[in-house]
């Protein structure tokens, strides 16, 4: 498992003394407040910045980050992702896993079958959604306890219940 989480993406500078505009991919983006440091990647190495003076409005976050204190300095942002260290992360709680570890995960049947490789969490309403690929085929379906019992992110692999799958995937 990584170190890093991806935990937003920088979008715009905002107003001319170098503020940033953030996507927040944060489950809390309250937790923005509580982070002193993010992390930008280059590389396969991650290079810490300082983030201050945090606000949230609309669902954004807007930041001062380490070297953009003019509009023209946080240009050099646009497009970035931003990182915090695992550690600094919220705790996941009980029978929870990080988006980003379920990410790869292969599922397979109760006869061992494969069904695909977890691609992507869609979090559009109550439950979230799970896109799995399977060469040219790509199959969704909610991320229900009845459908996928047991999920062990450290392995990567997802049990599926065949029958209850075959009731609510949609197939593209």
């Amino acid at each position: 498992m990584n170190d890093y989480l991806l935990i937003a993406s920088v979008l715009k500078p905002q107003g001319v003394r170098g503020e940033c505009k953030l996507r927040s991919y944060a489950a809390d983006i309250e937790r923005f407040h509580q982070w002193n440091t993010l992390y930008l990647k280059k590389d396969d190495s991650y290079i810490p910045v300082a983030l201050r003076t945090v606000r949230i409005r609309d669902g954004f976050v807007y930041a001062h980050l380490d070297g953009s204190d003019t509009a023209d300095a946080a240009e050099k942002f646009r497009g970035c992702d931003l990182y915090v260290n695992r550690a600094g992360a919220a705790p996941v709680e009980e029978d929870a896993e990080l988006i980003a570890d379920l990410i790869g995960c292969e599922a397979r049947d109760e006869n061992g079958e494969v069904i695909g490789v977890l691609t992507d969490v869609l979090q559009y309403g109550t439950v979230d959604t799970w896109v799995f690929q399977s060469g040219k085929t790509t199959l969704m379906a909610p991320a229900l306890k009845a459908v996928f019992p047991e999920v062990d992110a450290e392995k990567k692999t997802i049990l599926v219940i065949r029958d209850r799958l075959e009731e609510v995937a949609v197939r593209s």
